[in-house]
């Protein structure tokens, strides 16, 4: 994951001193980390991945694969193929596939009061999965790791690991990511019938989010993930609830079949990965069950049914994929006037301009002094650096480099920057900048009225709630300054989280009526988006127009900008920026553990304030970790949970203590 010999002369430029100390407010002052300056220009970690791509019979062999074993086991089935940015390079029809599927159908013990709540309990087009699971495989993925839609599933529900006999446990490390990639988001592109440049930019938009639907997969190619597959049969768009069993079933035998001979490096596959002393999982399906392959096209294509067009997504024809790392696919290496470090990647047009270059905060009316250009640049960079000597989480071999996307946004939610390590997972970009948006969003003065005003009706409902919770009515009012995990830490069906005889967060559902895609204001905010959205996909809303590209109900900024403009995310990664005690943007992170995720955004915000001077974390005495609410004995909130050793060049434990 690094070019060999860089990553031991990066040491000697990346060092911090131990920060000291124990406790959230206690310990020394701490070295500064050195600054990026011509003189010491950053060295490279990281290697770039490999440019693969899936040709037209590369896609056609994975869809005749999966219809192989489809026709074996009599279950017509919907295919869609992804390549590693998003586009859909193909979806196949079986005769007889069902036309609809229930998104998020619970088993009888875990039956919901309410069949439809929030995005659980809708029937839509069935298509709308395939491509939701097979987007999920791509974007969960990288050359260190490679996650299923069955990974997924125990990693979003309300305890972790899921099962019925362990009670008692918290919430999956990244509850909530399923609700990222959304159709509305402003950040994924959308599909160009018309074709021609720029039209294969990446990310795209998936229909209902990451799936928590076993039948998903990474495809890989020559080692280097290139795609993913999702296949939808049952009608059934649900998630397991149960890992202690083996399933059987037929959508991932399917899957499975499909990826054969595009199969991830064994050494890298979810069940190589544990969280949270967890083994993750990554396929109940086994290649000893799958009947011999079917590898012609021809064979299938007319016969077993036909490739078909999806309003939104394909035309209806088979394409190559992108090779991501390429201007075509939307990423590509940030150029030396772009970014400081020569391995960072950055998003771009298709036609050489970044889509996000760094700038100066457009909210110049709200805050006084917004972040400048230079202030922007300051946190990134120093986020980067601290990104690039922390040890991995969810990447193998082990004592890999942490890779993850970090994004910066003023109090508006507009974006002033973005950057990524090379091979960070796809589906970070997103979550990234959800992150950010949300901790600008909480700890700003506006967010209760913006919730107030929002004309869907449940989500005024949630600020109340809230602010019986905290039994304060300037609740949500920029009085307290909230990171992402203090987001989180309310919005789980259990406060605190994993105690199962306590009472919901005021962001969440109660927990009998929790699935994936109800969790509340999260889901809420976004119901209109996703149902409009759905109609469009099925044709019953053409020729009327999709989805606004900017998700959520709540008020425009003074520019026009939506806050939330791709949603909320509730799990952590993200801290909110200060001068002295105006709260002037956010950073987030994301794309590794959730502590690595914490720590990168803490310390990046603290060091590019150092640097720079004028700007830094929120005041200590506003941060959400002061609150203690009036549960048992008092509870009090976090702010934020740095990794122990996280560091690959030095032992330094405490890192973000005192600061």
């Amino acid at each position: 994951m690094r070019k060999s010999g860089s990553f031991l002369t990066s040491i000697a430029l990346f060092q911090l001193a131990a920060c000291g100390g124990g406790g959230s407010s206690s310990g020394g002052s701490p070295t500064p980390a050195p600054t990026a300056t011509a003189s010491t220009a950053p060295v490279t970690v990281y290697a770039t991945p490999a440019q693969e791509a899936l040709s037209v019979s590369d896609v056609q062999r994975i869809i005749a694969q999966a219809v192989g074993e489809a026709q074996a086991r009599s279950q017509p089935a919907i295919i869609a193929v992804t390549d590693r940015v998003g586009n859909v390079l193909g979806v196949f029809r079986m005769t007889g596939a069902r036309g609809k599927m229930l998104t998020s159908r619970l088993t009888a013990a875990n039956t919901l009061s309410s069949p439809d709540v929030d995005l659980q309990g809708l029937t839509v087009e069935a298509s709308m999965g395939a491509i939701a699971k097979a987007i999920t495989g791509a974007y969960l993925s990288s050359g260190g790791n490679a996650f299923s839609t069955r990974t997924a599933s125990m990693i979003v529900q309300q305890k972790f690991p899921p099962a019925p006999t362990t009670t008692g446990l918290e919430s999956g490390p990244l509850f909530g990511v399923q609700l990222s990639q959304l159709p509305c988001s402003d950040l994924n592109t959308r599909f160009n019938a018309a074709g021609g440049a720029g039209s294969m930019v990446g990310p795209k938009r998936s229909p209902l989010g990451l799936s928590a639907d076993a039948g998903g997969f990474p495809i890989y190619k020559n080692g280097v993930v290139v795609g993913g597959i999702g296949v939808m049969a049952d009608g059934d768009y649900g998630y397991d609830p149960n890992v202690l069993d083996v399933d059987s079933s037929d959508e991932e035998f399917i899957a499975l079949a499909g990826i054969q001979g595009f199969l991830p490096p064994d050494a890298i596959t979810a069940d190589k990965i544990p969280v949270d002393g967890t083994t993750l999982r990554f396929t109940d399906a086994t290649g000893a069950g799958l009947h011999p392959l079917q590898t012609s096209f021809a064979a299938v294509n007319g016969s077993a049914g036909s490739v078909v067009a999806v309003n939104g997504y394909n035309a209806g024809t088979i394409l190559a994929g992108v090779a991501y790392g390429t201007e075509a696919s939307g990423y590509r290496k940030a150029t030396s006037a772009e970014f400081a470090y020569s391995d960072a990647f950055v998003l771009t047009d298709g036609s050489g301009a970044g889509r996000y270059p760094i700038r100066g905060g457009t909210d110049i009316v709200a805050v006084g002094q917004p972040l400048s250009a230079a202030e922007t640049r300051a946190v990134l960079e120093e986020a980067y650096r601290i990104m690039s000597r922390a040890r991995a989480q969810i990447r193998r071999p082990l004592d890999a480099p942490a890779q993850v996307t970090i994004s910066l946004v003023d109090t508006y939610g507009a974006v002033l920057g973005l950057v990524r390590a090379p091979d960070a997972p796809i589906f970070g970009t997103d979550v990234s900048l959800q992150k950010a948006r949300t901790v600008a969003f909480m700890s700003n003065s506006v967010a209760g009225q913006q919730l107030t005003d929002d004309s869907d009706a449940e989500v005024p409902a949630f600020v109340q709630r809230t602010r019986t919770f905290f039994n304060d009515n300037a609740a949500l009012t920029g009085k307290i300054a909230f990171g992402a995990r203090s987001i989180g830490n309310i919005s789980r069906p259990y406060f605190p989280d994993g105690e199962i005889a306590q009472a919901n967060g005021p962001f969440s559902r109660p927990v009998t009526q929790f699935s994936p895609l109800a969790t509340g204001l999260q889901a809420a905010l976004v119901r209109t988006n996703i149902l409009q959205h759905a109609q469009f996909v099925e044709g019953a809303a053409l020729p009327a127009s999709d989805t606004l590209n900017q998700c959520t109900n709540v008020p425009a900024a003074p520019t026009g900008q939506k806050r939330l403009a791709n949603g909320i995310q509730i799990f952590s990664g993200g801290v909110p920026i200060y001068r002295g005690s105006t709260l002037v943007g956010a950073i987030g992170v994301s794309g590794d553990g959730i502590d690595q995720d914490d720590m990168i955004s803490f310390l990046g915000a603290h060091y590019g304030g150092l640097r720079i001077g004028g700007i830094g974390n929120a005041p200590a005495a506003i941060r959400a970790d002061t609150v203690v609410v009036s549960v048992g004995a008092g509870v009090r909130l976090r702010y934020v949970s740095c990794p122990f050793a996280p560091f690959l060049d030095t032992a330094d434990q405490n890192v973000c203590a005192g600061l």
